[in-house]
């Protein structure tokens, strides 16, 4: 018989990923209209405007699959998270590993959408008690910044900072955590661009640092001010490895700072590895 705690995460893990519902509904197409050629834009703007005067939209099909869900390859509607319970699990072994074996320190994610991991994590330490970790929430909560191809060349051309599903405000995080009771002083947010706010988080120690940045120069951000701060035996997990801008800043930060042990695969695109130092 599953114990209390183990049917209480899987109930939150199936709530954050719509995993409760039979499926969920396909995104509006104007949604992710600004990665479509100039033409395609104004004609989707412009069926879309004549829908909305009716009370109606234009929407994508969803033809999801239980694999889509698992591993989060697809950008939801309604979901608290995009990563998937392969990454969600992924979240717990590692919280609950730091916990078992005393690893001190935090947990925080830099890039957190719609606050999915970061409410998981709060959930794993509420399911067993712990009052004396926090979870610090980093984000700009204004999608993603434009590249600054001077520090970082590898982010030329990068479109991220244009897509406008990126863009989850602070207010709408907290109302999430708050609508699953983990809103608490146990919570911290971080918010502003990375660049700014890793050199300056008010953190000592992390057992757990969980990057989202999806670019070169985010990634790198978060690793050369936050992976310091990671305690021996803590994990790092990379959520975008398979973007190549994610992929090349991590494996650079690894080359440059000596880190050998090998990388860990989650699912199609997260990968993490244990601070052996």
């Amino acid at each position: 018989m599953p114990r209390p705690e183990e049917l209480y995460l899987a109930l939150v893990k199936k709530a954050l990923t719509f995993g409760l519902w039979k499926d969920e509904p396909g995104l509006p197409i104007a949604a992710l209209n600004d990665s479509r050629p100039f033409l395609k834009r104004r004609a989707v703007d412009l069926v879309s405007n004549v829908l909305d005067r009716a009370g109606l939209e234009l929407a994508t099909r969803s033809r999801r699959t239980e694999t889509d869900r698992q591993e989060g390859t697809f950008w939801p509607r309604y979901a608290h998270t995009m990563i998937g319970e392969k990454r969600l699990d992924n979240i717990q072994r590692c919280v609950e590993r730091v916990l078992e074996d005393k690893v001190p320190g935090d947990l925080l994610e830099a890039g957190v959408w719609r606050g999915g991991a970061c409410i998981f994590m709060a959930a794993v330490l509420a399911a067993h008690g712990v009052t004396d970790r926090r979870v610090f929430v980093a984000d700009s909560f204004q999608g993603l910044p434009p590249p600054d191809a001077k520090k970082y060349p590898q982010d030329a051309g990068d479109p991220h900072h244009e897509r406008e599903y990126l863009r989850v405000s602070r207010s709408e995080v907290e109302e999430n955590f708050r609508r699953y009771g983990l809103l608490s002083d146990q919570v911290v947010f971080l918010q502003g661009w990375f660049s700014e706010t890793m050199p300056a988080a008010p953190i000592d120690r992390l057992a757990v640092l969980r990057v989202d940045g999806d670019m070169y120069g985010s990634t790198m951000d978060v690793l050369v001010n936050m992976y310091p701060k990671l305690a021996p035996g803590g994990f790092c997990v990379i959520d975008d490895y398979a973007l190549p801008g994610c992929r090349r800043a991590t494996d650079d930060f690894r080359r440059v700072n000596g880190i050998s042990v090998g990388l860990t695969q989650i699912d199609r695109t997260g990968v993490f590895w244990r601070n052996d130092a």
